[in-house]
C-alpha cells in the first residue's frame, strides 16, 4: 500500500465520541484524514457497521455496509443500515479513497449504543419523598421555611441488590428532576454535575445513561440518589414567575439499571415504592438562592452496601411529570478547574472576603476545623464595596424572597471538614465567608469553575495584548454562561435569553464545540413555541417574556443559531429538524408586520447612553431581522428541498427590502435612519442596501464613528454589525481603531476597571459577566487572522482566507478545529515585508485573498506564486490577489509590503 495513502481519525457520531444513549435511527457519522499527501481529497469511502466487535474485525458489517460512495463528504454522514433496537451496541469503521481511486486503510473501530427507544422499554416508575423541615432531635433548622414554600431538604434514596454472577455490560438509565447526585457502592458514579439539563419539563424529560460495568461488584451492591430541587422545582419568588411554571412540583427520580450477562440472562433494577429515602443533610437548595449543609445529620455508608436502612421510611410513587423521556445527548456540565484565590482579607471583625481574580460560575469549596454545630455562611459577588465587603447590589434585584447566592455550612466538629455545594452555582469573583471562629488564609478556600464543558476548538492571539485580554474575557464569559442553556449570566437571572445567544454563536462555533448543547437547546424552542409561531424572550421559560423581551433580533435564534450551526460544521440535519417551527415562526412575524415593517422589540440593547434613550429606532433593527430570516429561510427551503416555498420566500424578502428601504434609507439626504452607527451599519450587514448605495452609507459610518473620537456608539445590535460590516468594506483599519480603544466607551474601558469577562453594559452598572458583547471574538478570528467559511462549501469544506493587517498589529496567530481538521492562519508583517502560514486540512481546499497587488510580490515557500505547482493565481480582488490552494502547510511571503 503507497505511503501517500491517509487514514480516518477523530470518528464520531452525532458529534460525539462513542456516545451512549442514541436514539436517532439514523445517526450521523464523521471523521477526520490524517493525510501524508499535500493536497490530499477524499473520492470515496466505506463504512462498516457491526453488532459485535469481532464481526467488524472480520470486516463484516452485518448492521451495516454502505459499500463503496463516490463522495467528498467525510462528515454528517447518515446511517442507512437496518433499524436498531433498543440498548444496541454498534461497532463501526471507515476507510476512504484518495483522488487517485486508491484505498487507504480501515480506521481504528469507534461505536455507538442506543438508549431506551420506547415507552415499554421502562419498568422504572417515578418516586419521590414524603419532605418535611429539619428539626431532628432538637437540631434547629437553619432558615425559616416559611420564607421558601416548598423549599425543603433533599431527599436520598437508596436500593440494595444482588449480582450474583459477573455482567459483561451494566447501565444505567436516570432522570432526576431538578437536579440528581448517583452513586454505586459509596462512590459518585460519573464526572459530571448539576445534570440534568434544564428543559420545558411538561415536554421534554432528559434522561442519562451511565456505564456502570467497572463499578460493580459480586454479592451484595448499593445504589443511592440524592435529589435537588435544580429548575424543575423553582420555588422562589422572582421576576420571571419560575415558581409559577406548568412543570413545577417536588422532586422526583427515576431509574432504571440494566445488567447484561453473558449467558443472554438480564438483571434490571428499577425505581418502585420498595426504594427506601431519607433527608439528606443538604436542609436547603434553591437555584438562586444557595445551598444549606448540616453536617451533624450525616450518614455515613447511605449509598454503600450493609448500610442499615431499616429506619428510613418507604418512597412513594409519583406523578410523572409530563414531558417526554429523551435521552440528553449533550456535553455535560463538570468542574473544569480549582482557582485559589489571590487575597483573603478581614475586611471587618469576622467579615472575611477572598478574591479569586477572576469572575467565575460555579462555588466554593471550604477546607476547615471547627466546634459542632458553628455555622459558616458563604455570600457571592462580583464587586466589593468601598471598605472591601461584599457589594451584590448589582445582582441580587430580581430575587424577591430569601437569601440570594447564600451557601451555609454547619460543622459536625470531626477534624479537617471539607465541602461544596452540590446542587446550585453562582457567579462571583469574590466570597464573604461569616461565622467562623478564627483565623482564615488562603488555604481555606478555592473556587470550582463549573459549566458546560466545552472543549476548545479555536484560539486567538495577536500583538495587541488588550485583545488578547479581550479574547480570554469572552471565553470566560461564555464558557461560564453555558450551564446546559446559554445563559445571560449564572447570578442574577441564570436565562436563556435568545438576543444574547445568537449574537455570541459565532465566536461560541470558533472558539468551543457547542453543536450538541445548541441541538438540545433549539428542541427547547420546539417545546415553548406557541400554535402561532410566537416565541418568549428566553427559552426555556415558564411562561413569562412572550410580550416583553422577544422580538426579531431575538426570535431569530430560532433561525440564526442552526443557520450558523450549517456553515460552521455543514448540519443540514439541525436545518431539518428546526424548518417547521422557522416556517411557524415566519408566519407570526409576517402577522405583526405592518406595510412590510415590523416594529416590536428591544432593539439596540445597553447602548451607552441606556436603554431608555435608543438612537437607533426599533423598527429599523428588527424589520432588518425580518428580513434577514425571510433570506435565510428561502435559502433554507431550497437546500431541503421546499422549491415552492423557497421561491415564496424570495418574494417575500424582496418586497420587504423594498418596504425597508422605503422607509429608513434616504438617498438624497445620505441617510439610514437616524444615521446611527447602528443604522448605518445593518444596512451594510444585512444586505439592504444597493451596491450603488454602500459608498456613501460606509463614509458616512466612518464620519459617524470619527465624530466619537473612533469610539462606539452602539448597543449589543451595532456591536455585531459595525466592526463586520467595516471590515467587509475594506475599513478594517477602522474597526481596529474602534476596537482598540480603552476610554468609555470600549471594550478596553470594561478592561482598565478590572474586568476578567465582558459586561452587560458599557457603564459596569449592572451584571459584570455577561457574553452578549463577545462577537468581537469573532471578529479577531475572521476580521484580523482571516479565517471565515463559506456558506456555498459548509463546514469549511472550503475555507476564505483573508488576513488585515491594519493598525499598528505586529502579528496573529490564530487556529480553528473545523470538523475537517485545524486550520492554522498565522501572520506576521515587518516594515516592508509580510508572512502569511497557513495550514489546511486533509479533504478542504481554501481561497486565499491576500493583501497585494502583484503576483510578483508573492513567493510561496521560496518559489514565485507564479512558478508554484502549489497555488493558482485567481485574479485580483481589489487590493487583493486572490489564490487557489489545497491541503497541506504554505508559507507565503510578500515583499515590498505596503498595506
Amino acid at each position: 500500500m503507497k505511503e501517500t495513502l491517509s487514514v480516518p481519525t477523530g470518528l464520531w457520531c452525532n458529534y460525539l465520541t462513542n456516545p451512549l444513549g442514541v436514539e436517532s435511527q439514523k445517526p450521523l457519522l464523521g471523521w477526520q484524514i490524517t493525510a501524508k499527501q499535500e493536497g490530499w481529497q477524499q473520492s470515496a469511502y466505506q463504512i462498516l457497521v457491526a453488532s459485535s466487535l469481532e464481526l467488524l474485525e472480520r470486516d463484516e458489517g452485518d448492521l451495516w455496509d454502505s459499500g463503496k460512495v463516490r463522495s467528498s463528504q467525510s462528515i454528517h454522514i447518515s446511517y442507512q443500515g437496518r433499524p436498531l433496537a433498543s440498548r444496541e451496541m454498534c461497532y463501526w469503521k471507515v476507510r476512504v479513497w484518495d483522488q487517485e481511486d486508491s484505498p487507504g486503510p480501515w480506521s481504528q473501530h469507534a461505536w455507538w449504543e442506543m438508549g431506551l427507544l420506547s415507552e415499554l422499554d421502562w419498568h422504572a416508575r417515578w418516586i419521590c419523598a414524603q419532605r418535611k423541615p429539619v428539626n431532628d432531635e432538637g437540631l434547629e433548622a437553619l432558615h425559616s421555611y416559611s420564607q421558601f414554600p416548598g423549599g425543603f431538604p433533599a431527599p436520598m434514596f437508596r436500593k440494595s441488590f444482588t449480582v450474583d454472577k459477573k455482567p459483561i455490560k451494566a447501565r444505567a438509565y436516570i432522570s432526576g428532576l431538578g437536579y440528581y447526585e448517583l452513586q454505586l457502592n459509596g462512590e459518585k458514579v460519573g464526572d459530571t454535575v448539576l445534570d440534568p439539563a434544564v428543559s420545558v419539563y411538561d415536554k421534554t424529560v432528559h434522561y442519562q445513561t451511565y456505564d456502570l460495568t467497572d463499578q460493580l461488584q459480586m454479592g451484595e451492591n448499593a445504589v443511592g440518589v440524592l435529589l435537588g430541587d435544580g429548575w424543575y422545582n423553582c420555588f422562589t419568588a422572582e421576576v420571571w414567575n419560575f415558581a409559577q411554571a406548568p412543570w413545577r412540583d417536588d422532586v422526583k427520580l427515576l431509574l432504571q439499571i440494566h445488567l447484561d450477562f453473558e449467558d443472554g440472562t438480564q438483571q434490571v433494577i428499577a425505581t418502585d415504592p420498595t426504594w427506601r429515602v431519607a433527608m439528606s443533610p443538604i436542609t436547603f437548595n434553591g437555584l438562586r438562592n444557595g445551598e444549606y449543609y448540616d453536617a451533624r445529620l450525616e450518614q455515613p455508608g447511605w449509598s454503600s452496601p450493609g448500610f442499615d436502612d431499616s429506619n428510613w421510611q418507604q418512597a412513594l410513587l409519583a406523578r410523572a411529570p409530563g414531558g417526554v423521556l429523551k435521552s440528553q445527548q449533550m456535553v455535560p456540565i463538570r468542574r473544569t478547574g480549582s482557582i485559589e484565590p489571590v487575597s483573603c482579607q478581614e475586611v471587618k471583625p469576622g467579615v472575611w472576603v477572598y478574591d479569586l481574580g477572576q469572575n467565575i460560575s460555579g462555588w466554593a469549596k471550604i477546607r476547615l476545623q471547627g466546634e459542632a454545630g458553628t455555622t459558616v455562611t458563604l455570600k457571592y459577588a462580583e464587586k466589593l464595596k468601598a471598605d472591601g465587603d461584599i457589594d451584590p447590589s448589582n445582582i441580587d434585584i430580581f430575587v424577591k424572597k430569601g437569601e440570594f447566592q447564600t451557601d451555609r455550612y454547619t460543622l459536625k466538629g470531626e477534624g479537617t471538614e471539607i465541602w461544596e455545594p452540590r446542587f446550585t452555582y453562582h457567579g462571583f469573583r469574590y466570597v464573604q465567608v461569616t461565622g467562623f471562629p478564627g483565623t482564615l488564609t488562603l488555604d481555606n478556600l478555592t473556587g470550582e469553575v463549573v459549566h458546560t464543558d466545552f472543549a476548545t476548538r479555536g484560539e486567538f492571539s495577536c500583538s495587541n495584548e488588550l485583545f488578547n485580554t479581550i479574547q480570554r474575557c469572552a471565553r470566560w464569559s461564555t464558557l461560564t454562561n453555558y450551564h446546559g442553556i446559554p445563559t445571560d449570566c449564572p447570578h442574577r437571572e441564570k436565562n436563556g435569553w435568545t438576543g444574547d445567544a445568537q449574537l455570541s454563536a459565532e465566536q461560541t462555533l470558533l472558539n468551543f464545540n457547542p453543536m450538541t448543547a445548541y441541538t438540545k437547546w433549539l428542541a427547547d424552542f420546539i417545546d415553548v413555541q406557541r400554535p402561532s409561531g410566537q416565541l418568549p424572550g428566553f427559552v426555556p421559560t415558564g411562561g413569562w417574556g412572550f410580550n416583553w423581551g422577544s422580538g426579531p433580533a431575538w426570535d431569530s435564534a430560532l433561525i440564526l443559531i442552526p443557520w450558523y450551526q450549517y456553515v460552521y460544521c455543514g448540519d443540514l440535519n439541525i436545518l431539518r429538524q428546526m424548518y417547521p417551527s422557522m416556517i411557524k415562526y415566519m408566519a407570526f412575524l409576517t402577522s405583526m408586520a405592518i406595510d412590510g415593517i415590523v416594529d416590536f422589540g428591544l432593539g439596540d440593547w445597553c447602548p451607552p447612553e441606556g436603554n431608555e434613550n435608543l438612537k437607533t429606532p426599533v423598527a429599523l433593527t428588527s424589520t432588518a431581522y425580518y428580513y434577514v430570516d425571510t433570506v435565510l429561510l428561502s435559502k433554507i427551503a431550497s437546500l431541503l428541498g421546499d422549491c415552492e416555498r423557497a421561491e415564496a420566500y424570495k418574494k417575500q424578502a424582496v418586497q420587504i427590502r423594498a418596504a425597508f428601504r422605503a422607509r429608513f434609507i434616504d438617498n438624497d439626504a445620505k441617510a439610514v435612519g437616524p444615521n446611527t452607527q447602528t443604522a448605518l451599519a445593518c444596512a451594510l450587514y444585512h444586505g439592504l442596501a444597493l451596491p450603488e448605495e454602500t459608498g456613501w452609507i460606509l463614509e458616512r459610518l466612518v464620519a459617524e464613528i470619527e465624530k466619537c473620537s473612533w469610539h462606539l456608539d452602539f448597543g449589543i445590535l451595532g456591536a455585531k454589525y459595525v466592526l463586520h460590516s467595516l471590515t467587509e468594506y475594506d475599513r478594517a483599519d477602522v474597526a481596529y481603531a474602534i476596537a482598540s480603544q480603552e476610554t468609555y466607551p470600549s471594550w478596553g474601558y470594561w478592561i482598565q476597571q478590572g474586568a476578567t469577562t465582558l459586561w452587560e453594559d458599557w457603564q459596569g452598572e449592572s451584571s459584570r459577566n455577561h457574553h452578549m458583547f463577545s462577537d468581537i471574538s469573532a471578529w479577531f478570528y475572521k476580521g484580523l487572522a482571516g479565517i471565515n467559511p463559506d456558506p456555498e462549501e459548509p463546514g469549511f469544506k472550503h475555507i476564505i482566507i483573508r488576513p488585515n493587517p491594519v493598525g499598528d498589529l505586529k502579528w496573529v496567530r490564530c487556529w480553528h478545529e473545523s470538523l475537517y481538521g485545524k486550520i492554522v492562519c498565522n501572520w506576521e508583517r515587518t516594515d516592508d515585508q509580510f508572512t502569511l502560514k497557513l495550514e489546511i486540512p486533509a479533504n478542504s481546499r481554501a481561497t486565499v485573498l491576500l493583501p497585494a497587488e502583484k503576483p510578483e510580490q508573492v513567493a510561496e515557500s521560496g518559489v514565485p506564486i507564479a512558478k508554484s505547482s502549489r497555488v493558482e493565481i485567481a485574479g485580483q480582488q481589489g487590493r487583493r490577489l486572490c489564490l487557489k490552494i489545497l491541503s497541506g502547510s504554505y508559507d507565503f511571503r510578500i515583499g515590498n509590503f505596503d498595506w
